[in-house]
């Protein structure tokens, strides 16, 4: 016969005292071990960076000439206090939404736009305001933009959406934002390459596909994959857009 002192639980009792120990100890154990292991999966994940929406600049208001590269770009003329006069923006839509049916008709002219700046190191976009209090035309004559040729160059690195790499979505890049990615790209979000090795300094690049085109289909298999290509980078204002030679890719790993 068991012994009657022994412990037992039974559901519409108290838990005996000596069960109440053991279970408290296993509730320490078990919390304990999943913070720690949070802690530890936290800890190897790459710093995501300090990219985001700048919200706390406020609504930013620039005029510019508007170029499509061919995604849409705007070359500030008359800036603020954050925005100085010569820097190239990058522009989108909210969401995973681009400007291209606005933009298109205003190509090549003096332009006045609005939004809000998402900000990554040497990476900038502004995300503009619906309809006219977003982009509108300005008058007078938009003044001659210069573009310098850098030549051709053979780079490492990665294809990601420009908006969330940014700051929409953090870390913006890798594997596990590939699908993200590609349907801000396929809304014709301006997308950018992350070099390896900095070019004339810059570590991200707009990319197009050769000519000046809008990224070639075989583009999209490759991005959020480390690849090397090649193609003709050009500097316009302070950024810079690589041309690239879809012939050239090769997957490094």
């Amino acid at each position: 016969m068991s012994d009657k002192n022994s412990p037992f639980f039974v559901g519409y009792l108290s838990a005996p005292q000596a069960l109440r120990t053991f279970l408290m100890v296993i509730c320490v154990v078990f919390v304990s071990g999943l913070a720690g292991l949070g802690l530890a999966l936290g800890v190897a994940q790459d710093d995501p960076g300090d990219g985001a929406f700048r919200f706390d600049y406020g609504r930013q208001t620039v005029t510019g000439v508007l170029e499509m590269t061919p995604y849409p770009v705007v070359r500030v003329t008359e800036g603020n206090e954050r925005i100085a006069d010569g820097q190239t923006l990058m522009l989108s839509g909210q969401g995973k939404n681009s400007i291209m049916t606005r933009a298109s008709p205003l190509e090549g002219q003096l332009v006045k736009v609005s939004g809000v700046i998402l900000d990554r190191g040497d990476l900038e976009m502004l995300q503009l305001r619906g309809g006219r209090n977003g982009l509108s035309a300005v008058e007078g004559t938009a003044p001659q933009m210069q573009t310098e040729q850098l030549g051709r160059w053979r780079l490492a690195g990665e294809i990601c959406d420009g908006k969330c790499l940014a700051g929409a979505m953090r870390p913006g890049r890798g594997i596990a934002h590939k699908a993200c990615a590609n349907l801000c790209l396929l809304g014709d979000i301006p997308p950018v390459f992350v070099t390896t090795q900095p070019v004339e300094g810059h570590e991200f690049l707009l990319i197009t596909g050769p000519e000046g085109t809008a990224l070639p289909p075989s583009a999209y298999h490759h991005v959020a994959q480390f690849i090397s290509l090649e193609g003709d980078v050009e500097r316009r204002g302070d950024l810079l857009v690589l041309k690239m030679d879809p012939a050239t890719v090769e997957v490094v790993r």
